[in-house]
């Protein structure tokens, strides 16, 4: 059998989002996309899609969005480096991301515990004023 180009290959969204190292599992990317986490173009799909260079696909992954374009097609599920060949994340994304991450660094750095336990005493004046103001 000839070897096939990325131009006339065909391959499902799950398949491919496992290829591209999105999903450690074909099950898991089915999963994703049957529950609304991948919309491919903007619009939600099956697994079963057949992916098209140039499409836009939005991934919500945990906490991040990401948005990346499909650059090649691939069934095959090989190393890290050339799985980043199979598609590029937008500037908008990339930056959106990176806000979001440095939101929730400095919302954790302002969430810092008490350097120390309080005392027998702070603890009274945590109650006092608790049941002051009602709390």
């Amino acid at each position: 059998m000839a070897a096939s180009t990325s131009d006339d290959q065909r391959v499902r969204l799950d398949k491919w989002l496992w290829a591209a190292r999105f999903y450690k599992t074909r099950s898991l990317a089915k999963e994703a996309v049957e529950g609304g986490k991948v919309h491919y173009n903007s619009q939600r799909c099956k697994p079963g899609r057949l992916v098209e260079h140039g499409a836009m696909l939005t991934l919500r992954l945990g906490w991040q969005e990401k948005v990346v374009v499909v650059d090649e097609v691939s069934e095959r599920r090989r190393g890290a480096p050339e799985a980043e060949k199979l598609y590029h994340e937008t500037d908008d994304s990339l930056k959106k991301r990176e806000d979001l991450s440095w939101q929730r660094k400095t919302m954790q750095a302002a969430q810092l515990p008490p350097a120390r336990r309080p005392s027998k005493k702070d603890r009274r004046d945590i109650q006092r004023f608790r049941d002051h103001n009602g709390i």
